[in-house]
């Protein structure tokens, strides 16, 4: 068992997946506390039947997984008063055997590194392409990096130095956080080690398009907050949400009205697009091809996505967690 740890798992009706999740973790460290937010299928009985402490959420209060998550962490650090380490890890994802004592060892060997983090895979990459999207989306380069994702370890003193996740965003609050960590003075690190398994169940294109959609809000949300020099928080990844999402289109639209039907060969920038990154690709040819495809695609849910912030932002619009599943 990995002393001086705890770790907070968050989730909402994940049945199977929560259970096979906290069985994972269950014995691995000192304190496991689960963060519901208004299950209906039992989760927090499963919970409690496997000696997991548990935080019900007030669901009366707007729901984020960053509300959640610094929930949990408030109630660890009570539990566990001397927490030297926080594993944050999504109820839909079952931790791999070893990744705690090896993460451990190496934020004990590395003072300056505040978090650290493994591969996240997805558990069923066959099972639909948008499976497989999450399990390519994930495979990014080790070493030091600029921020998290969901599932990592931190250091408990630099996490709550930092006042935890920013409990008001809707998504993006991982990258928001090792923005303000790495300003404190940590890095953050990423492991070539296995992490943790991830179970998406994505089987249908509206539920890719809405997940889509959320990466366009928190890209502009990240870039409202964090976009100015030096950091430039995802301020070019909602440029081009909107060159390819709105200004190619508009752009056709114009040349349509001008030119009539010579105008529309400017949509040949879209294939072309896809085939540029399909050959950047250093996966199978199917797996480049699939990835390039959606990149693309999805720069059309993402400057929606960037509009929604807008409006909530700007308008009359009520923030809202957009879930996929």
């Amino acid at each position: 068992m990995a002393t001086g740890m705890g770790v907070v798992v968050i989730g909402r009706n994940e049945g199977p997946r929560l259970e096979r999740c906290l069985a994972s973790l269950v014995g691995a460290a000192q304190k496991v506390v689960y963060v519901d937010s208004g299950s209906t299928d039992g989760s927090v009985q499963i919970a409690l039947a496997l000696g997991v402490a548990v935080v019900e959420l007030d669901m009366t209060i707007p729901f984020t997984a960053a509300r959640a998550r610094n929930e949990g962490f408030a109630c660890v650090q009570r539990l566990l008063p001397a927490m030297r380490y926080v594993q944050f890890v999504d109820g839909d994802c079952e931790v791999v055997g070893g990744w705690l004592p090896q993460a451990q060892a190496f934020l004990d060997t590395h003072p300056d590194v505040a978090v650290v983090c493994g591969r996240r895979r997805e558990r069923f990459p066959q099972h639909s392409v948008y499976n497989l999207l999450c399990d390519l989306e994930w495979d990014t380069p080790v070493g030091e990096a600029r921020a998290c994702g969901g599932d990592a370890l931190m250091r408990a003193d630099a996490f709550a130095e930092a006042s935890g996740f920013r409990p008001d965003l809707i998504a993006g609050e991982e990258p928001e956080l090792c923005i303000r960590l790495r300003r404190n003075g940590w890095k953050v690190w990423r492991l070539g080690e296995e992490m943790t398994l991830h179970d998406a169940t994505m089987t249908r294109f509206g539920q890719w398009w809405q997940r889509t959609l959320r990466g366009g809000y928190a890209y502009a949300e990240g870039a409202f907050l964090h976009g100015a020099a030096p950091e430039q928080h995802w301020l070019r990844e909602s440029r081009r949400a909107w060159f390819w999402g709105l200004g190619v289109p508009l752009a056709t639209v114009i040349a349509s009205l001008m030119l009539g039907w010579f105008g529309l060969p400017l949509l040949l920038v879209y294939p072309l697009q896809v085939a540029r990154l399909a050959r950047r690709g250093d996966r199978s040819t199917r797996e480049n091809w699939l990835r390039a495809f959606f990149l693309v695609l999805g720069k059309f849910p993402e400057m929606l996505g960037q509009v929604k912030f807008l409006l909530n932002r700007f308008g009359a619009g009520k923030t809202a967690l957009i879930e996929y599943k």
